[in-house]
């Protein structure tokens, strides 16, 4: 399993909210181009950007630094998300360079958009983001739950193809508190591959995801800002199971 550091977007900076509440926002950098050459020179394998401000306006608005994002660190993969909502929408994203985009709403609420996006760019440029309220999924910039159990959506895009899956806990995201193991784990025994996201803050909480199949990749935000989660070298964004130690 590997380690992706989040860079989330607002007004040009780069911040973390806790919980998804814009009114709980902390800033970290008023230079998100320089925070991801850092990660870069660190060895990070990949990049997670978000446009918060795009995730609550339902459009991209904030493609431009994306594509600043993505020229700073050449050869350094980006997955994006944040308000892509039509086909239009992925069509500008990928225009900045990104290599992967990450869809939530639109793909709840338009199973034919999610199809036509996967039939176009593939499953492994498509990503479904799920980001889940006491188990329920969140859309449109996290501002309204639905009635929608979260593997009840997963299972939805999986008949039209998608494999990967960002799973987000909302209520453990940017507090530092622990990821929601159980729910994780309910996500990956669908048979998609699971990016984790949401309370991570430590290497033990890197571990123990790491143990669970089918969980390929963990983003990490507020952890590596605050410094709990460490990662200075190649080899540190990079995660044993106790079964890869073994069969070494």
């Amino acid at each position: 399993m590997f380690v992706i550091p989040a860079i989330d977007l607002r007004a040009g900076r780069c911040v973390r909210l806790v919980q998804g509440d814009f009114g709980r926002e902390r800033v970290y950098d008023e230079d998100p181009v320089a925070v991801a050459h850092l990660w870069q020179e660190r060895g990070a394998p990949w990049l997670h950007v978000v446009d918060l401000d795009g995730a609550v306006q339902g459009l991209p608005r904030q493609l431009d630094l994306v594509a600043r994002i993505v020229r700073a660190v050449p050869g350094m993969p980006v997955q994006c998300g944040g308000g892509l909502r039509t086909l239009e929408h992925l069509e500008a994203a990928f225009a900045t360079g990104v290599t992967r985009v990450v869809v939530g709403t639109a793909a709840v609420e338009s199973p034919d958009f999610l199809a036509e996006a996967v039939e176009r760019y593939g499953a492994n440029r498509v990503l479904l983001g799920v980001d889940a309220r006491g188990g329920k999924v969140a859309v449109r910039g996290w501002l309204e739950t639905t009635d929608m159990p979260a593997e009840a959506v997963i299972r939805a895009a999986q008949q039209h193809g998608i494999r990967r899956v960002v799973y987000t806990d909302i209520e453990r995201d940017g507090t530092l508190s622990a990821p929601n193991f159980d729910a994780i784990a309910a996500v990956a025994g669908l048979g998609v591959s699971v990016i984790a996201s949401g309370g991570i803050a430590s290497r033990a909480h890197l571990q123990r995801l790491a143990e669970l199949v089918g969980v390929e990749a963990a983003i990490v935000g507020r952890g590596l800002y605050d410094g709990t989660v460490r990662c200075s070298s190649p080899e540190d964004w990079w995660i044993e199971s106790d079964a890869d130690e073994r069969r070494r």
